[in-house]
């Protein structure tokens, strides 16, 4: 792995993390000299470790805590800061000032702001007409909205009181956002007319009345105005009204209702690709103070700091993103492509909100260098001091691009955890060099060890992620879910007081991490266990390929890898394009990494938020159906699979 990033002595000594550690060795007579102390410290003095954030990250709570954990061996069942009571939307309108809080973009141009002061104005409104509607604590309420101010100040008014929120990005079919929906009976449904995507204004009224119709629970549809009146009108029928309705009346002064610190914030859902969705429920105090954590020690975040992240409300990386308001610091909601502008609309954005920490995707970062695009020559980005990554492993090929074409002085932390966590197992740090191809660290207070087919710890090989000790972000189950029968399979299963996050990778010697796909997506030519990151990072560095995705097909008793490639307009897939493949993968890895078949097409399927399905891909291929195709963002390109003749030779 190729250095390509070492942080100043200004800025280590200036950071979050070294004010931490130095905070830390105070408080408890410790001496670290490296951060792979420091998080060792972290993973075995528990209690200290989270008491010590809960208070350098000032936590507000009502009532105190008793101690920090109660059945610390039990892993489910830890009881984190019981005793406690506090208020998520509380923690994140802690300031009330005149500096901007929220800078809203569309695709189309359009920019609205508020600053904190006019957030609370806001969300005191919306919390008022809620509680005259008699929403009270433990009512779920759902969101069927694009990435606009409006969608935080619903989520803050709903926890403010003490309801559960749960949100899908607009672009979810009429049977994804029911599935996900119906099994919580959400009582209000905020949702929007329209959404604009790739120079699209997409209608949203037809499909929001169907799915009003088929849950019964909705007791009213808000729908927000995305535009001008003029330009597209609501109109009220039944159960829908505009939010403008629904918030005349009198006006209550904001309170918060305090509740205990695992009492449900968010339900969020797994893919659905392979069944029903499973719907995750998380803490509010288990998020909040991971969340915290993440932004002020991992990335270094303050009041100073403009935060953005490209994401949809039906992805994680939303949550993680507006969880920033309790820092202080400013954050930018873009919806809308964000290819938009020739490329150029995130970037552009960059310069005009002074951005200071940029969140995006993998694919998003290799689809800039596909285009040619090199941001240092196209723009300033004086503002930027961090780019976050994450959704799939960012290959080496993308960190280079990065310092070569984007900005050579930035702190690049690939990420990665999960919906299931609502947070990440390994992280960035302002403190530490970047290496290419290699997230910096484990997170502190996570656990993380990757184990082999024994059940022990490497370093320096492949193995199963896995997190050994209690950590708060924990979900507290799955929503209807008797006797956490679910949420037991689905985590502690294969290794019973261990959580399995289902993620196969490596941790190298200097405590970096190498995520190499799903664990379940794992292929095994011949019994060789190889993730198809691997595979992936080799493939996006040749220029006429534009995706790609692998997958093993069962073939004369063993299993073989088949390769699809979406390639440049124009390009066809010949013999001489297949021998620069096999060549690139088979001279940076190993001849088992080869692929069996190369085949061309012309799309691969992804989830809604970006996620390429390697197991969906699997089972067309052996002619097996694919459940809940709602949940792909274009169902349609499982076909270009589907009886593929070289595969039968």
């Amino acid at each position: 792995m190729k250095l390509l990033w070492q942080p100043g002595k200004e800025r280590i000594a200036n950071s979050q993390m070294t004010r931490f550690q130095h905070y830390v060795e105070q408080r408890f007579e410790q001496s670290f000299h490296s951060y792979q102390e420091l998080h060792q410290w972290s993973v075995t003095a528990t209690d200290d470790f989270w008491t010590a954030v809960w208070d350098f990250c000032d936590l507000k709570a009502t009532t105190p805590y008793q101690q920090p954990t109660l059945h610390l061996d039990k892993f489910p069942g830890t009881d984190w800061f019981p005793g406690s009571e506090l208020n998520f939307a509380e923690n994140l309108l802690r300031y009330r000032d005149d500096q901007v809080a929220i800078v809203g973009l569309l695709e189309n141009g359009q920019r609205r702001s508020y600053t904190y002061a006019e957030l609370w104005r806001e969300v005191e409104q919306l919390a008022s007409a809620m509680r005259r509607h008699g929403i009270t604590k433990g009512d779920r309420i759902a969101g069927l909205l694009p990435n606009i101010p409006e969608t935080v100040i619903a989520m803050l008014a709903t926890t403010s009181i003490g309801a559960i929120w749960s949100s899908c990005s607009p672009d979810f079919g009429i049977n994804g956002a029911c599935d996900r929906f119906s099994q919580i009976e959400p009582r209000l449904l905020f949702t929007t007319n329209a959404y604009i995507y790739n120079g699209k204004l997409i209608d949203c009224l037809e499909k929001v009345a169907a799915i009003t119709d088929k849950i019964e629970s909705i007791e009213a549809t808000i729908v927000i105005p995305l535009l001008e009146k003029e330009e597209f009108e609501t109109v009220e029928l039944g159960r829908t009204q505009t939010l403008s309705t629904f918030i005349s009346g009198d006006i209550t002064p904001l309170t918060f209702t305090p509740l205990p610190f695992d009492h449900p914030l968010y339900i969020m859902y797994s893919s659905g690709t392979t069944g029903i969705p499973k719907c995750i429920v998380h803490g509010a105090g288990g998020t909040l103070i991971q969340h915290l954590k993440e932004h002020q020690l991992h990335t270094d975040i303050t009041r100073a700091d403009t935060l953005i992240y490209f994401t949809t409300c039906g992805w994680m990386m939303w949550n993680w993103l507006v969880s920033g308001l309790s820092s202080g610091c400013t954050l930018v909601l873009y919806d809308g492509s964000p290819f938009a502008e020739n490329g150029e609309v995130l970037l552009n954005a960059i310069d005009n909100e002074a951005i200071s920490v940029f969140g995006t995707s993998a694919k998003y970062i290799a689809g800039l260098e596909k285009q040619g695009l090199k941001p240092k020559e196209s723009h300033q980005l004086n503002s930027l001091k961090t780019i976050l990554s994450t959704g799939s492993p960012l290959s080496e090929a993308s960190y280079e691009y990065i310092y070569r074409d984007f900005k050579a002085d930035v702190c690049l932390s690939s990420i990665s955890g999960g919906t299931d966590i609502i947070s990440c197992f390994m992280l960035g740090n302002p403190n530490l060099p970047v290496y290419s191809g290699e997230i910096q660290c484990r997170g502190l207070g996570m656990a993380v060890e990757f184990w082999n087919k024994d059940s022990q710890p490497v370093t320096g090989e492949t193995g199963e992620l896995v997190c050994i000790t209690p950590f708060p972000s924990t979900p507290t189950g799955f929503w209807h879910d008797e006797q956490d029968r679910r949420f037991l399979k689905a985590y502690f299963t294969e290794h019973p007081r261990v959580w399995t996050h289902g993620d196969y990778g490596e941790l190298t010697e200097r405590g970096g991490i190498v995520i190499q796909g799903r664990s379940d997506a794992v292929l095994n030519p011949a019994g060789v266990r190889i993730g198809t990151a691997e595979i992936y990072r080799q493939v996006e560095t040749i220029a006429d390929v534009i995706d790609c995705i692998a997958v093993g097909q069962e073939w004369q008793d063993d299993e073989r890898v088949v390769l699809f490639v979406v390639l440049q307009a124009g390009i066809a897939l010949d013999d001489p394009l297949i021998e620069t493949i096999k060549l690139t993968i088979r001279n940076n890895t190993t001849p088992r990494h080869v692929p069996a078949k190369i085949l061309q097409v012309t799309d691969i399927p992804r989830t809604i938020s970006g996620k390429i399905v390697e197991l969906a891909v699997r089972n067309v291929i052996h002619g097996k159906p694919v459940n809940n195709t709602d949940a792909l963002a274009n169902p349609e390109a499982l076909n270009l699979f589907k009886s593929r003749p070289e595969l039968n030779d």
